[in-house]
């Protein structure tokens, strides 16, 4: 069964791009801030592993909010970070390149803390492999992380530490702000595991 990963370059993915050795990996450009960097930490570990990389733009950021967009947040933002039914959408578009590389199981990188939006929750998950498995072309949606923190994830992937470094998880910016929940969670992360990966 061939196998992608929605691969955005944070630290999720590619611990997830390390452990589960997909076929293909997919990375959108959808007007995101923080695109080029996303871009260039997707391919580092496509490059490493081997992984057929496709990236895919589709320019939405007249329709986002919040720091991913530079925006202020939605008046329904649960976050600064919040941009509107943003995982449903990675989803879909990841799922219209999927159909044409003939993939049968599409890996996203949700983890156990980010079930604090609905769209990370194990519900949400499973109500898109549904939405998605009915459809033409029968893919099937699986977060094989869902369970663990980034951190777990990461001692469980074998992730190194150079690789690592690659990630890029700041909301605002090409360059790590240090000032967003995204850069704050590298942090906290990166100080958690980095004595194991010494």
């Amino acid at each position: 069964m061939k196998t992608a990963l929605l691969l955005s370059g944070g630290m999720d993915s590619l611990a997830i791009a390390w452990w589960k050795r997909p076929d293909v990996a997919i990375t959108l450009d959808y007007g995101q801030k923080a695109a080029e960097a996303e871009k260039r930490a997707s391919t580092a570990v496509c490059a490493q592993l081997g992984i057929e990389h496709h990236i895919v733009h589709i320019d939405c950021s007249s329709l986002g909010s919040g720091d991913m967009a530079n925006a202020a947040p939605d008046a329904a933002a649960p976050a600064s970070d919040w941009w509107p039914y943003r995982n449903q959408m990675l989803l879909t578009f990841a799922a219209m390149k999927c159909i044409g590389l003939g993939v049968k199981k599409l890996l996203i990188g949700t983890v156990r803390s980010d079930g604090s939006h609905i769209d990370g929750t194990p519900e949400f998950v499973q109500l898109m492999d549904q939405l998605l498995s009915m459809q033409e072309g029968g893919l099937r949606v699986e977060a094989p992380a869902i369970e663990l923190s980034t951190a777990e994830l990461i001692q469980q992937s074998g992730l190194p530490a150079d690789m690592l470094a690659w990630a890029h998880s700041c909301h605002k910016a090409n360059t790590p702000c240090w000032n967003c929940r995204g850069c704050n969670k590298y942090r906290e992360t990166y100080d958690e595991v980095s004595a194991s990966m010494a």
